[in-house]
């Protein structure tokens, strides 16, 4: 019964809509009081206590590293590369966007930015071009959704370090399923764009684009390389990424002056000082919930009711699609991850796998109202009513399903490279 009262205090909770902060105190207390001894003070030394992790330090440099080369010129050099390699294709241009998305996501780590940094220069080309306002915005705001799934990405940190599942591993799980949608994405747009004229392959342009772009187009390799190869920890990368990208925008595209550099930091801090706190109160419960074996009561309760593994993994995809309908995608791994891994693995999930479907999930959260973050972003930045926008992502949601229904099935899609079977 005490399962039953802590589900409900989560649900009433999300109901009063109360901050995501609040939400984590209340079952953090209830944790306490319900099995331990109730002395709340301990909530205090377990956030210190979680916050004394290095890997938490990679979540802003990853932001503040794609900010940097979003307010420079390395998102439309990488785009101008793929647009060269594309132009021959039925709706060359957007395969191209769909490409560069996936393409800057292996830098960036964050959905909007991607979106942002992309979708700024490809939707006007798109709507010049003559494509369909609905077709480009939904090819724009998908793509960006790549940004969480394609590593490195902020949300498979949070999740690693809720779980204590491998970062490194969780990179590399999120390759195959990443190029799955971009695969599924680009054939769509040349079934779609079938009818619309192409352009012929161009030597001169590919090379005069892979010349300005060389350095940009060597971030992914330097980022991704050093952590495979295990010369870097996702942390140092981080770090090594924000050092190179502020090299490259101020000394070499020169598109980048030390005051813009400052209005970045001053953004990233402020997006510091709301993340932390949560994080920490989070990071903390957790610490609670594995003190008092609330998973291991968790798995007890689960399989009371459900025997099984495929009708528990067909439950939770519902409730994380549902989840993703009212929550940001931090939100939801903070709040969920802690209590629903430990489940899965009882069903013999791999933690692992288990952290891309849920994110895969997430990710169609991106699009889905009334808290899709790409439509309320897109609804600012590209002008368009937010019943368009939705209208707009709901074929490119089906696809993202059938992708993660992929996954579900044939688990060595993410598995493939963690495995070592390369």
């Amino acid at each position: 019964m005490t399962i039953v009262a802590l589900l409900a205090l989560v649900a009433v909770l999300l109901l009063l809509r109360q901050p995501l902060v609040v939400l984590l105190l209340a079952i953090a207390a209830f944790v306490q009081i319900a099995w331990g001894k109730g002395q709340l003070d301990y909530i205090l030394e377990d956030m210190w206590v979680a916050l004394d992790k290095e890997l938490i330090l990679s979540i802003p440099l990853f932001i503040l590293c794609g900010n940097v080369m979003t307010q420079g010129s390395t998102a439309k050099r990488l785009i101008r590369v793929v647009a060269a390699i594309t132009r021959p294709l039925p709706g060359g241009l957007a395969v191209a966007a769909i490409l560069s998305c996936g393409v800057f996501a292996a830098i960036s780590g964050s959905s909007i930015v991607t979106m942002l940094a992309i979708g700024s220069v490809m939707y006007p080309a798109m709507r010049a071009a003559g494509y369909d306002n609905k077709f480009s915005l939904g090819t724009i705001m998908s793509g960006g959704t790549l940004g969480i799934v394609i590593p490195p990405s902020i949300p498979m940190i949070i999740y690693g370090l809720v779980t204590e599942a491998s970062i490194t591993d969780l990179f590399l799980a999120g390759v195959g399923p990443g190029l799955l949608i971009l695969a599924v994405m680009s054939v769509y747009a040349m079934v779609m764009c079938r009818h619309m004229p192409t352009q012929s392959f161009e030597w001169g342009e590919l090379t005069t684009a892979l010349r300005e772009g060389v350095w940009a187009m060597a971030m992914p390799v330097i980022l991704l390389g050093g952590i495979y190869s295990g010369y870097f920890t996702a942390t140092e990368a981080a770090a090594v990424a924000l050092v190179y990208a502020m090299f490259v925008e101020m000394f070499i595209h020169r598109e980048l002056k030390p005051r813009d550099f400052y209005n970045v930091v001053l953004e990233q801090s402020k997006l510091g000082g709301s993340l932390f706190p949560v994080l920490a109160v989070a990071l903390s419960l957790n610490i609670v919930l594995i003190e008092h074996r609330v998973p291991g009561q968790m798995v007890a309760f689960m399989q009371s009711f459900i025997s099984s593994p495929l009708m528990f993994m067909l439950l939770v995809n519902l409730l994380l699609l549902g989840v993703g309908c009212l929550m940001t995608t931090g939100e939801a791994i903070l709040i969920l991850a802690p209590l629903l891994a430990p489940v899965a693995e009882a069903y013999g999930f791999n933690k692992v796998v288990f952290g891309i479907i849920m994110i895969l999930n997430l990710e169609i959260g991106f699009l889905t109202p009334p808290v899709g973050l790409n439509l309320i972003v897109a609804m600012s930045a590209f002008k368009q009513p937010f019943g368009l926008l939705v209208k707009a992502a709901v074929p490119f949601i089906l696809l993202m399903m059938l992708c993660l229904a992929m996954v579900i099935w044939q688990p060595w899609i993410a598995m493939y490279l963690v495995d070592g079977k390369f």
